[in-house]
């Protein structure tokens, strides 16, 4: 997960137009949020753990003046949660400073440390940060040393950076994560991690990003050069679609609302039941759900109201609150439940602990039937590009059948999406996507230390 935005915008207030384009991307991390801004000279950051409203306000970001910034919202998966892994990160080089904000994770890390001089020395314990360093130790230009990036780092990684007077932005060969220009109409040019940070900021989209490309952007413009390798197909993470990206955004000129809208028709016909409504779990499924309905001639209704403040908290709950586990997120509507056949819709089930609850919660709600339709297939192996997908051991899917997850479920019936009506819905061919976590093969294979 994790969100990225880079501003370049002369003659205007970069790291306001960074903050807000953040707060569309705040779906993508939660746990720390930081904002760097250049002058032409000086850089200055501000980063703290927690959610963008609550580390900025109107005196911080009055410091953080400057017509260039890059801001990073952070979901962590390799290195703690701690503030000194909250991005964006500052460098010194040779070249001048930068500050360097990261989406994805690397899956050589440990041979990439290890080219590393040991006069280096790593104070967060984030992959990110080596990332960073690879750029100060290499020589050339910045864009030569990103190009050398891109021939040896494994793994996911969409990243923007900027110097005192420029934007720097690239994408691994895979295209793992995602990655949108856009460009405003005052004049200047946006990326982000999604394109619907772009409409936030009144910033119109002109492209993605190419998976091996490096984008230049100053006063003399745009420049870009590819980094290619027959070796790295295309392989955009088909969890941008299931879950991770908002609905609003797009890739490929298909929005993920369509594509999750299309993932329901294809689950109806693939697994119709008897019932007398359809709901679904808020959020990311909701689209799916309301096409389940439409393809099956149910209607559609809210069985489940999500508290969408409570996020994550760092204020942990008391045993008994966490007994109760899923109401702390999810408040049941009855009078939608009563006496009812309820289809559930739900993107995925990874572990199997929250959807139990969920079954039990719709059952005490009054519903007479709860049939599962998840608009995936199973997820059966661990994600090593950016995604905190549990081990082997911990997926129910890799240890479990589709009857023996309904039976622990306790629901009437369980249905998956097939593969290929998932990626039909995408409108993308097969070998353009990864498909890691529902196939185990892989764009990058891991270090052997890593796979558990």
């Amino acid at each position: 997960m994790c969100g990225v935005v880079g501003i370049y915008a002369p003659g205007r207030d970069a790291a306001r137009l960074a903050f807000f384009a953040l707060y569309a991307l705040q779906h993508r991390g939660q746990e720390s949020a930081g904002i760097a801004a250049a002058d032409g000279g000086a850089i200055r950051s501000h980063k703290a753990m927690g959610l963008l409203g609550a580390i900025f306000d109107e005196a911080i970001l009055s410091e953080l003046s400057g017509p260039i910034a890059v801001g990073h919202t952070r979901y962590s998966t390799s290195g703690s949660s701690i503030v000194v892994n909250a991005q964006p990160l500052l460098e010194r080089s040779e070249l001048g400073d930068f500050a360097f904000a990261h989406n994805g994770n690397l899956t050589n890390t440990q041979t990439l440390r290890e080219t590393l001089s040991p006069q280096v020395v790593l104070q967060a314990s984030s992959d990110s940060e080596v990332l960073a360093k690879m750029l100060v130790e290499r020589s050339g230009s910045l864009v030569e040393r990103t190009a050398h990036v891109l021939e040896v780092a494994r793994g996911a990684y969409s990243v923007v950076l900027c110097t005192g007077d420029e934007l720097y932005a690239f994408r691994d060969p895979w295209g793992v994560r995602p990655l949108a220009l856009g460009a405003l109409d005052e004049g200047g040019y946006v990326v982000a991690s999604e394109s619907c940070a772009l409409g936030t900021i009144g910033a119109r989209f002109v492209r993605e990003i190419e998976p091996g490309e490096i984008l230049r952007i100053g006063e003399h413009g745009i420049e870009s050069r590819r980094v290619i390798d027959d070796d790295k197909p295309p392989a955009l993470c088909m969890f941008e679609y299931i879950y991770f990206a908002r609905p609003d955004s797009q890739f490929a000129g298909r929005s993920v609302y369509m594509a999750r809208y299309a993932m329901g028709q294809a689950l109806a016909r693939e697994h119709p039941v008897e019932a007398d409504v359809v709901m679904a779990v808020p959020d990311s499924a909701v689209p799916a759900g309301i096409g389940y309905a439409a393809q099956s001639g149910l209607p559609y209704v809210e069985g489940l109201i999500k508290n969408r403040y409570i996020g994550r908290t760092f204020i942990s709950p008391d045993q008994q609150m966490r007994s109760r586990g899923v109401q702390l997120k999810f408040n049941p509507l009855v009078e939608n439940l009563r006496d009812q056949r309820v289809v559930v819709v739900d993107d995925s089930i990874v572990r199997g602990t929250t959807t139990p609850r969920i079954v039990s919660l719709l059952r005490e709600a009054g519903a007479r039937e709860v049939h599962l339709r998840i608009s995936a297939p199973p997820i059966t192996h661990p994600c090593y590009l950016g995604v905190d997908m549990a081990t082997y051991d911990e997926l129910i899917a890799a240890n479990k059948s589709v009857e023996e997850i309904r039976a622990h479920t306790r629901a009437d019936s369980l249905g998956y999406l097939s593969l290929a009506a998932l990626i039909a819905a995408t409108s993308r061919r097969r070998e353009e996507m990864c498909l890691g976590c529902l196939t185990g093969t892989y764009p990058s294979k891991p270090e052997a230390a890593t796979v558990k």
